[in-house]
C-alpha cells in the first residue's frame, strides 16, 4: 500500500537529492530535512490518549501520544534518516539490521540484526532506496519473526518493483516514499534514481 508524498518542498529536495552536482555535506542536509517530511507522513495515524492539563490560563481537555515507536534502520545507507524521528520522537527505540548488497547479483546478505522489544510497537522500517525490494522484503521477515506486527517502510525513492515485492508478501504493509520512480536498470539501479544512496551521503 504505497503513499507517496504530496507536497511542493518534497519534490524540490528530491529533486536536489537526484542532482549529481549535489556535494555529500549538502546531501547529508537535505536527508535529514526529508526525512522530517516521511516521519511526519508515517506516523499520520499514531493513536493518541486525552489528557486534562492546566494552561496559564485554565483547564485545557489535550491529547497525547499512546503508541511508541521503534525504527530500524537497514544499515548503512539508513542511517541518515534517523536523526530526524529521533528528533520529532525522542523517546524512540532503534533496532538496526545490516544488509549488503552483492553487486553482482543485487542480492542482498545479511550481516548484522540487533532489535529491541518489538510486540505491541509501531515498527518503521527505514530503507532510502526501495529498489528490488529484497532488502526490504528480508528485515519485514526478521521483524515478524521477533513479534513485531504493526510495521510500515518509509523510504526516499521507490521503484515499482520494489512495491510489487512488499505487496507480494504483505499487500496491507504501508510504504511511505517521496518519489515512485520508472523502473530499475540491468544492475538493479532505480531509474531516474539518486544513485548509491550510501555513497551519496558518505562520500564514498
Amino acid at each position: 500500500m504505497l503513499h507517496l508524498l504530496n507536497h511542493p518542498l518534497a519534490s524540490h529536495i528530491v529533486t536536489h537529492l537526484r542532482d549529481k552536482t549535489t556535494k555529500p555535506v549538502t546531501f547529508r542536509t537535505l536527508t535529514y530535512q526529508i526525512g522530517l517530511l516521511l516521519a511526519v507522513e508515517a506516523t499520520r495515524d499514531l493513536q493518541t490518549c486525552k489528557v486534562e492539563i492546566e494552561t496559564p490560563l485554565e483547564n485545557f481537555p489535550g491529547t497525547v501520544l499512546r503508541d511508541t515507536l521503534v525504527l530500524v534502520p537497514i544499515l548503512r545507507a539508513a542511517i541518515g534518516l534517523v536523526q530526524p524521528f529521533v528528533d520529532l520522537f525522542p523517546n524512540v527505540s532503534i533496532g538496526y539490521v545490516g544488509l549488503e548488497r552483492d553487486h553482482q547479483t543485487a542480492i542482498a546478505r545479511n550481516y548484522y540484526c540487533k532489535l529491541p522489544p518489538l510486540e505491541e510497537q509501531r515498527i518503521l522500517i527505514l530503507d532510502p532506496m526501495l529498489a528490488t525490494g529484497g532488502s526490504a522484503v528480508q528485515t519485514i521477515q526478521l521483524v515478524q519473526e521477533s513479534g513485531g506486527k504493526n510495521l510500515a517502510v518509509v523510504c526516499v525513492v521507490a521503484a515499482p518493483e520494489g512495491v510489487d515485492a512488499i505487496e507480494r508478501l504483505d499487500p496491507n504493509t504501508p510504504i511511505f516514499s517521496a518519489a515512485l520512480d520508472r523502473e530499475l536498470n540491468s544492475r538493479k539501479y532505480i531509474l531516474p534514481g539518486v544513485g548509491d544512496y550510501g555513497d551519496r551521503l558518505y562520500g564514498t
